[in-house]
């Protein structure tokens, strides 16, 4: 058995990395949005959160032996995973527009699921 209670708290971690995501990229219309330097301080602040999911997704694999994210297999947990070493070993090829999408097209569901974990969990808890 693993320690629940650290499971949850870094999913409570992840969930507010997405939602500082959202927030931060809502005013972000297109890629373009990232090339002004106030866009690039959004950008760059927006990896970091995006570089903390993934750390915690690796966390979460190693204290589960990779058993609870293995019941969500429509979340590409690897990407994720393998989204925070780009973003942190390889930071100057940094895409833009890979961060656009992911902002625009998977942090509100990978918020969603992690909800969805977090809540299963508690349950399983009482």
């Amino acid at each position: 058995m693993y320690d629940q209670t650290l499971v949850l708290d870094l999913l409570d971690e992840m969930i507010e990395a997405c939602k500082k995501v959202e927030k931060r990229c809502s005013n972000i219309s297109d890629v373009d949005g990232f090339l002004t330097e106030e866009g690039q301080i959004i950008l760059d602040s927006i990896c970091m959160q995006l570089i903390a999911i993934g750390e915690a997704v690796k966390k979460v694999d190693a204290i589960t032996d990779k058993k609870l994210f293995s019941h969500y297999p429509s979340t590409n947990w690897k990407a994720i995973a393998a989204m925070r070493d780009i973003l942190s070993h390889h930071y100057f090829d940094l895409n833009a527009e890979t961060v656009y999408g992911v902002c625009q097209d998977d942090i509100v569901p990978l918020k969603k699921r992690l909800e969805e974990i977090r809540q299963a969990m508690q349950k399983s808890n009482e």
